[in-house]
């Protein structure tokens, strides 16, 4: 297995590795790049095998030790995509047959596919449009797209990366969808339809004790899906849920590579404070700061934070949380996302609202579709809703 070098691939590729050597005792490889091996290592994969290949990120324009896109400046994302083509070489070396794991759900994967490789936008005269692939009575928007979505025109960087990706995954053996068949039956076979190849529905790639609901120790999700150092231990955290009642507590996480700006920032803080709200908040410096920097209060309003820990109102957590064991301990009944296909996935209770802002184009769009079939925690029978877009 190669995953593209992201969290948010690493994450179901690891996961998938693991159903695989559960149901088949196969022997699974997954080969990536020394930072990334040091990453799979610390989830305590033991049944998998782990292969580095060479890399060098100097040598591809990339800040010093970055190997994925965590905490890259938004238009670094393409060098670290570009530069994951190097990684090729010695694994077509290997003779493999290739399948495409499209980490993403079905309708997603989909828009995304089209999208990059017929430009629509391009050509209609209208701010909606048609996509291939998808019945004239589905409608795109073009503020739906990602700016670098917006101004592509073939000549680009990002499509002369993307769709020459795309082409060769429409030519592989099957295609890999992490999704459910009974979630997404009309989307999979649009999908299937589109790309000509076998589409195998192999989702979701959750913690079996999750799925079965049965009880497991504090930090048994997080050890085994995320691998990072959460900004607050696993047990004080879900002691801090216990003494929450159900359904009362708000989550907060816009996702391992994104951020807002500190004008949101500090109104998002307001409307937590000001509303009384239990909250849980996954908190990075805002647009324009370097990701990986210390987090400073003045993004904050003055004393937020030590007026709510005076007040047990909240959590703020740095950088890392473990999300899963929060999304499905009985106290959160809110989780307020940046739509990513990973985070709707561990949602499983469909507790989730969407937040639109910039830097999350692709994943609101690629979770548009399955957000319409969710309800929420207390009341099944509504949809799930959709903040306004806060852009400050």
């Amino acid at each position: 297995m190669l995953p593209m070098m992201a969290h948010g691939h690493l994450i179901p590729f690891l996961a998938l590795a693991r159903e695989i050597h559960r149901r088949k005792g196969f022997t699974i490889t997954m080969a990536s790049t020394p930072l990334n091996i040091q990453y799979l290592r610390s989830t305590a994969v033991s049944e998998i095998r782990l292969v580095e290949l060479p890399f060098r990120s100097a040598e591809h324009g990339l800040p010093p030790d970055t190997e994925n896109t965590e905490n890259l400046p938004l238009d670094q994302i393409i060098n670290i995509f570009r530069a994951s083509e190097s990684l090729e070489a010695p694994v077509q070396s290997m003779g493999t047959v290739n399948v495409t794991f499209w980490t993403g759900g079905a309708y997603g994967t989909l828009a995304y596919i089209s999208l990059w490789m017929n430009l629509p936008h391009r050509e209609s005269q209208s701010e909606e449009f048609t996509l291939p692939g998808f019945p004239d009575r589905v409608r795109f928007h073009i503020s739906q797209l990602h700016r670098f979505l917006r101004m592509a025109d073939r000549t680009d960087s990002w499509s002369r990366f993307f769709q020459p990706q795309i082409s060769k995954s429409l030519q592989s053996f099957g295609c890999l969808c992490n999704t459910v068949e009974e979630i997404e039956p009309i989307a999979l076979e649009w999908l299937r339809k589109y790309m000509k190849i076998p589409v195998w529905p192999i989702g979701p790639l959750l913690p079996s004790a999750l799925l079965n609901k049965s009880s497991s120790s504090a930090g048994y999700f997080y050890q085994h899906r995320a691998g990072k150092q959460p900004g607050i231990s696993v047990e004080n955290c879900i002691k801090w849920l216990d003494f929450q009642k159900p359904d009362s507590v708000l989550y907060i996480s816009f996702g391992s590579q994104n951020t807002i700006s500190q004008a949101q920032m500090k109104a998002l803080a307001s409307g937590l404070e000001e509303s009384g709200v239990r909250f849980i908040w996954v908190i990075r410096p805002p647009l324009g700061f370097d990701l990986r920097g210390a987090f400073k209060p003045e993004w904050l309003p003055a004393g937020f934070e030590e007026r709510t820990r005076e007040k047990k109102q909240g959590l703020l957590v740095k950088n890392w949380a473990p999300q899963l064991d929060i999304l499905s301990h009985k106290s959160t009944g809110a989780f307020v996302s940046h739509c990513g296909w990973n985070s709707m996935d561990e949602d499983e209770e469909g507790i989730g609202a969407g937040f639109d802002f910039e830097p999350s184009k692709q994943s609101n769009l690629a979770a548009a579709g399955f957000l319409q079939v969710l309800g929420s925690k207390s009341n099944p029978a509504s949809t799930v809703f959709k903040l306004g877009s806060c852009r400050c």
